[in-house]
């Protein structure tokens, strides 16, 4: 009787820990969504390059300086 309820108490232990990675799984592929969402609108706001060069003088951004 020992030998049966050790083993059933493992099958459960068994059964309810793939069903905490199932969970945990749903949330971790919900997270990454969200975070593509995020990362998708933060490329979106990032001004074009056209637009902020017709605003400078063309002389402006043609060199960089540096000193060692």
């Amino acid at each position: 009787m020992n030998v049966n309820m050790n083993t059933s108490t493992a099958l459960a232990s068994a059964a309810g820990q793939s069903t905490g990675d199932a969970a945990g799984l749903a949330v971790l592929k919900k997270a990454m969504q969200i975070e593509a969402q995020n990362a998708q609108q933060l490329i979106a706001a990032i001004p074009r390059a056209e637009k902020t060069a017709a605003n400078l003088p063309p002389n402006l951004g043609q060199n960089i300086n540096t000193t060692a």
